[in-house]
């Protein structure tokens, strides 16, 4: 598990705008409601959670700098 900075990773942002399996749920309509993912992907769902409370993003990071 990643603590701290994020660093942004333009080829993985952009493989997954690409990726087959998001084109064919997008295109089915088999998408599920925000805050589902613990019905969907249980252990990715919790995953997530806590890799977003304890990782910053660079924007973010940013505007608490600027304050």
């Amino acid at each position: 598990m990643k603590y701290g900075l994020r660093r942004p990773s333009p080829a993985k942002s952009l493989a997954a705008r690409l990726s087959w399996r998001r084109y064919l749920r997008h295109s089915l309509g088999l998408k599920a409601p925000r805050g589902w993912g613990w019905l969907t992907d249980p252990r990715r769902a919790a995953y997530n959670r806590v890799y977003n409370r304890t990782t910053v993003s660079w924007r973010t990071l940013l505007r608490w700098l600027a304050r």
